[in-house]
């Protein structure tokens, strides 16, 4: 069953790296490779690939890139 997708919490890998306080977008791409549990991009576009930032936010908050203060 699909879920339902708030069109607001929809981000690429800029949007990502400003939010987790990353300088480059590339680290984003890299921690897709590196880590298994690194949340799916929901769709691929020709722009580019995009997330659903509450997936990420769980990631990052469970693997301490993100605190509850941030």
């Amino acid at each position: 069953m699909d879920r339902r997708i708030e069109a607001n919490q929809l981000v690429g890998a800029a949007e990502i790296a400003d939010r987790l306080g990353v300088a480059h977008t590339q680290a984003i791409h890299n921690w897709r490779v590196r880590h298994e549990d690194f949340p799916k991009p929901i769709r691929e576009l020709e722009a580019g690939l995009i997330w659903y930032w509450p997936d990420v936010e769980e990631w990052a908050r469970k693997t301490g890139r993100l605190t509850a203060d941030q």
